[in-house]
Order: C-alpha cells, then structure tokens, then sequence
C-alpha cells in the first residue's frame, strides 16, 4: 500500500516588499527614476508619477519617517537583483582545513613530500593546519618543532600566510597557514603557467641546438 504523500503546511514564500497599490502610507519621499530625490508628496501622487512613466512604484526604506520609495520597473530589478545573489554564491569560496603531520626528526625526503602536499592544498585555496608530534622525550625540545613550523612558512611564502604562529599544546604543535592573497585572486597559478612555459621553451631551444 503506498504510503500517503505529506504536504508541506509551510506559507509559500511571498515578496514582502510593497509597491504600488500596496504601498497604504499617506506620503512618501520620492527617488525619481535617475536616482534623484523629488522630496516629499502624497502617495497617490508619487504612484501617479511612476504610472505615467510606465514604471513602478517601490518602496525601499520602510522604516524612514515617511518611507523612501523610489520609481523603477521592479519586474526588472528583482531579476538584476536575483543575478547578483548567483553571482556572489558562484564566486563564494568554501575554506576547507587540511591537516598535516610532521615528525621533529623528519627526514629530508619525507619533509619535501609533505611540504608538497601543503603547498598543493594551499594552491587549491585551503587552510593547512601542520602539526608537529612528539615523542618521548622529544617533547623537551620544542625548538625542533619551531624550526620546522618557520622553514616550511618561509619556504612556501608566496603561497602561504601564517594565520597562527606556532603554538604547543601537549605533545603537539601546530601551525596554521592559510592561502595567500596571490593565491586567492589567481595570479600564483599564472606565474606558475609561465613559469612553466618558460621552463619547457628553455627545452625545446635546447633540444634543437643538440
């Protein structure tokens, strides 16, 4: 037996703004259809303004002592409106945090693989928490830790902000770096492209003088 579909008893939502008819004040401060203040006059006088331009009347500021309405086609500007919300979600950026784990006797090939991993989060627009975990009594030298933390900040400079120092707590210590601006508008990748242009340019040349 199929199971009885549940109807959403939620109100449809509804534009709360008024224009036109709905506006019930008796005067209003009119902003003409350039953006110019008109000044203050009865409200069928300013609905009698836009009509006559084939345009609506909108009220903007409710709250003001009288309300602000301004004369525009609101058919038009709902939409202009709803494109700049899409646009500013579209170019909204979710900062995940990523985490790495470092050794205080870290060697030199496991320290380029994992700083490799922090710059490629950092180049997709991430936050890096590093920690350092100690050991034993590995823990009563925190300097190796700092060492660390401050090569791996200055290494990776032009990508990377320090947004936390490097802070202990316990048996770990942690540091967090966050992308750079370079990183955030773009341009770290197109140094990166020309970079690598360049690079394979330099090969070709090479390759066919030998």
């Amino acid at each position: 037996m199929p199971v009885p579909r549940r109807f959403d008893r939620r109100p449809p939502e509804r534009d709360t703004t008024r224009t036109n008819e709905r506006i019930r004040v008796p005067e209003v401060r009119l902003i003409d259809e350039k953006g110019e203040q008109v000044g203050v006059m009865k409200t069928d006088d300013a609905l009698s303004y836009a009509l006559d331009r084939e345009l609506d009347l909108v009220e903007v500021a409710p709250d003001a002592r009288p309300p602000v309405c301004r004369v525009l086609d609101y058919s038009k500007y709902k939409y202009e409106q709803a494109q700049k919300l899409k646009q500013a979600r579209k170019h909204q950026q979710s900062i995940n945090i990523r985490e790495i784990k470092f050794r205080p006797k870290i060697a030199e090939h496991d320290y380029a693989t994992k700083k490799g991993h922090v710059e490629r989060f950092l180049r997709h627009k991430d936050k890096v928490k590093v920690t350092i975990m100690f050991r034993g009594r590995e823990v009563t030298h925190p300097e190796r830790g700092v060492m660390i933390l401050d090569r791996l900040a200055e290494e990776l400079a032009e990508l990377a902000i320090v947004e936390q120092r490097p802070l202990q707590d316990g048996r770990n210590m942690t540091m967090m770096l966050g992308p750079s601006k370079s990183v955030l508008s773009g341009e770290a990748e197109a140094d990166a492209a020309a970079a690598a242009a360049e690079g394979d340019g330099g090969s070709d040349a090479e390759a066919s003088t030998a």
